[in-house]
């Protein structure tokens, strides 16, 4: 016979008064640039999906990559002087 177990923490940690912490609300926010450089970049793939991209549409998904990698370089480069004593590698 196997006994019923129940699994109250994975039912409260998805419940309705479970707010994000400051801490991770402020990840987000200084991750939002990167994150919002990707989902042009999406937009502009989804775009070229169902035909032949244009010279235009090629533009476009070569300036949302170059920012995309913008993005995540000033986020790493935020994030390590950040983290690193005295400002310096």
């Amino acid at each position: 016979m196997n006994p019923i177990v129940t699994v109250q923490d994975a039912v409260t940690a998805f419940a309705d008064w479970i707010e994000p912490t400051t801490a991770e609300l402020d990840a987000i926010e200084s991750e939002m640039p990167a994150i919002l450089a990707d989902v042009d970049l999406l937009d502009a793939q989804i775009v070229t999906l169902d035909r032949a991209p244009t010279e235009l549409d090629e533009r476009r998904i070569r300036r949302a990559r170059r920012r995309v990698l913008a993005a995540r370089r000033d986020l790493v480069n935020r994030t390590v002087g950040a983290s690193l004593p005295g400002g310096a590698a």
